[in-house]
């Protein structure tokens, strides 16, 4: 039988060979939907259990996208509410009214470009890149070339696809919406998942001291990325909290908005970058709103922001990653065919950093 390695490693071998190509050379961008691949695939809203991992054909980039063969992808909470179609904002907001628009899941995305539309400029096959596509739970994915950034030969590809969508969700909410700046107390609620184990890199390279708000279980692993005092979540923290901060960053927390304006200060500024609380229409983005329509009436600045996938974002967030001020934090690690199991992992909240998916297990880099 063969292993998962072998038979991406036959898929490329097939693909090129069948086209006489290199691995430098562009294949018949038309050829390429005649050929097959392995990916996970969800046809309705649902658990886990929609999630099925089938052999489709292989997508074809448009003019300005390249075809990447994937090679690590990563797992993000966004992704779980596209799974599940929830809450049904999301489904008004085009994501798909009664069924995903978007069969294949998954945006973080690390690979190799194998080949590229007739108006991308930034990058050839053999590219190796990171950054964001949709549907990187596959064995190839499109992706827009705006973004994709190029990988440095220091970075794994498991690495590489941990960084982007926690990443730059971090660096805005710090930068172009919380306005941080060096010497300034910041709070960052949820700061052992994904987004979280960024900001609190990021604030700390930013020159903040650092609070983070996680499990008793998980504060080693915020003490590591460099946060100055770790709190249990599972306290009355911010009922019983003395300081008050000058930045809050509170992702996905559950706390009211009442209680998180308690423990900032007077013009400090508090940044929801999510929520899992609220009903089943419009979730914890009806927290985010009710935060900004308060602001106008306040002192302190409350705001929400969506994430932009900006370009910009992720050349800033890879030079904190080249320079050593940032490192992914990797937590469990699971392969194509387990990414229901993965999906379910996450639900359990015991997930630690990004949750990777590892298509081509041979990889190195």
């Amino acid at each position: 039988m063969q292993t998962t390695t072998q038979q991406n490693q036959l898929v490329d071998h097939t693909i090129q060979s069948k086209m006489g190509l290199s691995d430098k050379e562009q294949p018949d961008l038309s050829a390429l939907h005649s050929e097959t691949m392995r990916a996970i695939v969800h046809r309705s809203y649902g658990s886990a259990e929609v999630l099925r991992c089938e052999t489709i054909s292989i997508p074809t980039p448009g003019k300005k996208q390249v075809l990447i063969e994937v090679h690590s992808a990563a797992l993000d909470r966004g992704t779980w509410h596209l799974m599940t179609g929830r809450p049904y904002l999301i489904r008004l907001l085009g994501f798909g009214l009664v069924k995903p628009k978007q069969p294949v899941p998954g945006f973080d995305v690390a690979g190799k470009v194998l080949a590229v539309g007739s108006e991308v400029t930034r990058f050839v096959p053999g590219d190796e890149v990171y950054g964001i596509a949709n549907g990187s739970f596959a064995e190839y994915a499109a992706a827009d070339e705006n973004k994709l950034v190029t990988k440095p030969s220091d970075l794994s590809f498991d690495s590489a696809a941990a960084v982007t969508v926690s990443g730059i969700t971090a660096l805005e909410a710090l930068t172009d919406v919380g306005k941080i700046q060096s010497g300034q107390h910041v709070l960052v609620i949820g700061a052992s998942g994904g987004v979280g184990t960024y900001a609190v890199q990021l604030a700390k390279a930013m020159g903040a001291e650092v609070t983070g708000v996680a499990s008793a279980a998980k504060a080693d692993l915020v003490y590591s990325l460099g946060a100055d005092h770790v709190i249990d979540y599972r306290t009355k923290y911010l009922d019983e909290m003395n300081r008050r901060y000058d930045l809050i960053i509170d992702i996905g927390g559950r706390n009211s908005i009442s209680c998180l304006r308690g423990v900032l200060k007077q013009r400090g500024t508090l940044v929801l970058t999510g929520g899992e609380d609220g009903n089943r229409v419009t979730g914890g983005i009806g927290r985010q709103l009710r935060a900004v329509l308060m602001s106008p009436f306040v002192k302190q600045n409350l705001k929400m922001f969506v994430s932009g996938e900006k370009q910009s974002m992720m050349v800033r967030l890879s030079e904190f990653i080249q320079s050593g001020a940032v490192i992914p934090s990797i937590g469990q690690r699971f392969s194509l065919d387990e990414v229901p199991t993965a999906m379910r992992w996450l639900e359990t909240g015991n997930a630690k950093g990004k949750i990777l998916i590892v298509v081509k297990p041979s990889a190195k880099k």
